[in-house]
């Protein structure tokens, strides 16, 4: 923004700045998940006193014991702030009427139809409007299709009679969490923030400012949705293209991944994306059809981007295809096969297991009936498809029962020179065993 807005000291926009400048603010965080924490964590690092607030009462009492549940976020600074009292957690929507501004960080999943499910921002909205007050600053994080600030939550808010802008102020800002990034955390991400009127912009950025490194104010609510939308459709587009080029070159019998390797070299006009099982994690799986739902809406067929989502969503059952490949050379079928998949999170280094692909392919083998089971670092324990599940640790022995390995995640930790030496057959969908020549090795 090229001006920022002035405030008389005795508006309660001003009134609000002050406080927010002061860090003397009382701050709420809705959904203490992988976004909501860590930006709680570091409201109350900054000095900021923060209520969390979550209907998950297991998550609110490990948290009220000082411990973490989100992998980027630390026991010991969970800790050290309950203990301070600068991180209240709760599943209390009734702090809200003592807060000075609230963060809303709540799931937005697709409905079984592939629709927005919105649900959950619209239960979060509404405990806001019951204990809306003047002053109070509204920050959506969710992500969501472009309009749903202004189209779903103003509304809800208004109806207390009070001013947007003047009595009351409302932003939205995408969260651009990377689980499992070292690099880019919640502190050092760009943070792009997006008001319903110029000062509700200015709040939110002014807010932001006191604990991230960089804000960066857009023009509207709506832009800033889109920003996110944008984001994470560029990823999914691409993936989408690089895994329609994977299936091109196994029919042309090219090795994509040294076709990948070579084009990286030119210094301009190319961005390398790697082929994989299909797309996981809560974002690049979802936002697609959060814009694509919105485009149709408008009367706007988003073609190329349904597409991509197309392309992406088989791939699941062409690592499958691959196993029975695998199978196949060995004259074996996939109906009584035991399967060991490698990775159950959606990408490697993290515990996060919502959208990920290896989930579709233990699925899609068992209904071929084939004998799945799982080996995960990360994630030890696994409640999937009706039953309990436990990882399987990676021993010669344990290898040399399976009749294939499949890498659904290229975790850092699995030892593949043991996979490669003791599996009968292994399916590599990431090229995690790139450089590595076997007879038994079938790859994506």
């Amino acid at each position: 923004m090229s001006r920022r807005p002035h405030f008389p000291r005795t508006s309660a926009a001003g009134q609000l700045a002050a406080r927010i400048e002061r860090r003397s603010a009382r701050l709420g965080v809705i959904g203490l998940g992988y976004v909501g924490l860590p930006l709680a964590v570091e409201f109350g690092k900054a000095g900021f006193r923060v209520d969390g607030i979550d209907i998950d009462q297991g998550k609110v009492g490990r948290l009220r014991r000082g411990r973490s549940y989100v992998q980027d976020v630390a026991t010991a600074d969970v800790r050290v702030l309950v203990r301070s009292g600068r991180l209240r957690p709760t599943t209390d929507f009734g702090v809200l009427r003592n807060v000075d501004a609230v963060n809303i960080c709540v799931p937005t999943p697709l409905s079984k139809q592939r629709d927005p499910d919105v649900s959950y921002i619209v239960a979060a909205a509404r405990e806001v409007a019951r204990h809306l007050h003047r002053g109070m600053l509204v920050i959506l994080e969710s992500t969501t299709y472009p309009g749903t600030t202004e189209e779903l939550i103003l509304p809800l808010l208004q109806e207390s009679g009070m001013r947007v802008g003047r009595d009351f102020f409302l932003a939205f800002s995408p969260e651009r969490v990377d689980p499992g990034n070292p690099e880019y955390t919640t502190r050092n991400i760009p943070k792009v923030v997006g008001g319903v009127t110029p000062a509700c912009t200015e709040l939110a950025c002014r807010l932001y400012a006191q604990r991230l490194e960089r804000v960066v104010p857009v023009s509207s609510t709506q832009v800033a949705e889109m920003v996110k939308l944008l984001e994470n459709t560029f990823r999914s587009v691409n993936i989408g293209l690089v895994n329609e080029l994977a299936l091109m070159c196994a029919r042309l019998k090219i090795d994509v991944w040294e076709v990948i390797e070579a084009a990286g070299t030119k210094p301009f006009g190319f961005m390398p994306f790697y082929p994989g099982p299909g797309l996981g994690g809560h974002c690049i799986p979802i936002d697609p059809f959060y814009l694509s739902w919105k485009a149709r809406s408008a009367g706007f067929e988003a073609r190329f981007i349904e597409l991509a989502g197309h392309v992406n969503g088989h791939m699941p059952e062409h690592a499958v295809g691959l196993v029975a490949e695998s199978l196949n050379r060995r004259g074996k079928a996939v109906k009584g096969a035991r399967v060991l998949v490698l990775g159950v999170a959606y990408k490697g280094g993290i515990d996060d297991t919502r959208e990920s692909p290896s989930l579709d392919i233990m699925t899609t083998l068992e209904e071929r009936g084939a004998r799945v089971d799982y080996s995960d670092p990360f994630v030890p324990k696994l409640d999937f498809a009706g039953r309990r599940r436990t990882s399987v640790p990676l021993t010669p022995a344990r290898l040399r029962r399976f009749d294939c390995v499949v890498i659904a995640t290229a975790h850092r930790d699995f030892p593949y020179g043991e996979i490669v030496r003791h599996a009968q057959g292994i399916v590599d969908t990431r090229n995690a065993l790139k450089g590595r020549r076997s007879n038994k090795i079938v790859r994506l």
